[in-house]
């Protein structure tokens, strides 16, 4: 005999957010990778298209402008730096220690309709923003109605 259970008011979308619940788990796993694009990438990004070009938004609080390095190659955007440790504070031992330190670098693909060569980048209140151009030769252009 099978055992279901009986909710007096079942939640419609119940079963739809038990399946996004599992899929999170399963996508957090440490034995799953989706590589540099997987969950716990460092650091967090959001690429998205403003109509002018494409514009990159990188979380990097605590970094000093100068040491974020940003460069572009071919289809290439990359952001390294280095987070340094707690020197000089008399640090014995830690009691938690979220923080990863040392080196980090994030590459991102671009399709070919966008100009690196004419990238800019501005880093406030730690959040770096990249804005990418979109080549001229990819802007949709008007092209004028010749009367005969």
């Amino acid at each position: 005999m099978a055992l279901s259970s009986f909710e007096p008011n079942p939640v419609p979308t119940g079963g739809l957010l038990s399946l996004q619940d599992a899929l999170e788990r399963f996508l957090r796993n440490p034995a799953f990778s989706l590589g540099v694009s997987g969950y716990g990438a460092y650091p967090p990004v959001n690429v998205f298209d403003d109509g002018d070009g494409l514009v990159v938004i990188a979380e990097l609080p605590g970094f000093e402008p100068s040491d974020v390095n940003v460069t572009g190659q071919n289809r290439t955007l990359t952001i390294t730096s280095r987070r340094k440790g707690e020197s000089g504070t008399g640090v014995v031992g830690f009691h938690r220690r979220e923080r990863a330190l040392g080196e980090f670098s994030r590459s991102i693909q671009l399709p070919d309709e966008f100009d690196l060569s004419r990238a800019a980048a501005r880093y406030e209140a730690g959040v770096l923003k990249i804005q990418v151009p979109r080549r001229e030769s990819a802007k949709p252009r008007q092209i004028g109605i010749q009367t005969a």
